[in-house]
């Protein structure tokens, strides 16, 4: 599923060819993705100017000047791609929604597994949809602090890394740069959250924006379905340190001239990846 720094990416592709424009038309191509498309989805939102394109979480909004707001998850598959008319093929498979712009720009949203999702709510009534009512903090806003992160993981008595995956507590965080994160911060994913200590959450912090920054200048990692909304990968995945190397050296103890390998263990049924050595359970030491 694509995460933050791929919805990010995604979004910030599209805010050239939509802000201040507006849908001339819209194809809907089937009834239903994982729910069904809302009443009024290929009539309410024509012809009124775009005035912001946003993100909350791994959801992106887009809000037309009459009060109205769009929602797209990208589900596990999703893929939204822009062409010019001139270029825009007929149809790609699996395009079940197609966005028409009053300059000619085509945005097709093509999902094969047809996890994704769309919204069409009144934009006064955001906090009141289901999708988005519950959602923890955005992990880039300025109220993500370290001490933000110390006082929440010292209520919660779960693993490390099934905390930082809720998102109910912090979003937009997923199994990719949870895993990226805790290695950096050189912490063990199945560690209590209540035990970190404040210099643990300084560093977990430090890691958690440094992860997502570097991943968004990346365009977001390509590992199965995700690509930009010009058909390319990302490039964050070639500087995974431990996300999907499970058996490969150690990159911090291979420059420390120890031999240890990178291991993976399962946590709610995800594949997690971590260093034994550089990521001690200090719990169970």
């Amino acid at each position: 599923m694509p995460e933050l720094p791929e919805v990010e990416t995604i979004l910030q592709n599209m805010k050239p060819c939509l802000m201040g424009r507006s849908f001339g038309k819209i194809d809907v191509n089937r009834p239903n993705l994982r729910t069904p498309f809302p009443a009024g989805l290929a009539t309410i939102p024509l012809h009124h100017p775009i005035i912001a394109l946003r993100r909350r979480a791994k959801y992106i909004l887009i809000d037309f000047q009459h009060g109205w707001s769009l929602l797209i998850h990208l589900g596990m598959s999703g893929r939204l791609f822009i062409d010019p008319t001139i270029f825009a093929p007929a149809s790609r498979k699996h395009e079940h929604l197609v966005f028409w712009t009053n300059d000619d720009q085509r945005i097709a949203f093509v999902d094969a597994r047809r996890f994704g999702m769309v919204a069409l709510f009144r934009t006064d009534e955001e906090s009141q949809q289901p999708q988005l009512a519950h959602l923890g903090i955005e992990p880039l806003s300025p109220h993500f602090t370290a001490d933000y992160l110390y006082g929440l993981c010292r209520t919660i008595r779960m693993p490390l890394k099934t905390a930082l995956l809720d998102q109910r507590k912090i979003v937009g965080l997923g199994n990719i740069y949870v895993c990226e994160a805790l290695f950096r911060a050189g912490l063990h994913p199945q560690r209590e959250a209540k035990s970190l200590t404040q210099q643990d959450a300084v560093r977990l912090h430090h890691a958690i924006i440094e992860i997502l920054d570097a991943a968004i200048k990346a365009g977001g990692s390509t590992l199965r379905d995700y690509v930009h909304t010009d058909g390319t990968p990302g490039a964050f995945q070639n500087l995974h340190l431990v996300y999907g190397r499970e058996g490969e050296p150690c990159p911090s103890c291979t420059q420390a001239a120890r031999q240890r390998l990178i291991e993976r263990i399962t946590q709610n049924g995800r594949s997690t990846f971590f260093c034994p050595h550089c990521q001690k359970n200090k719990e169970n030491a």
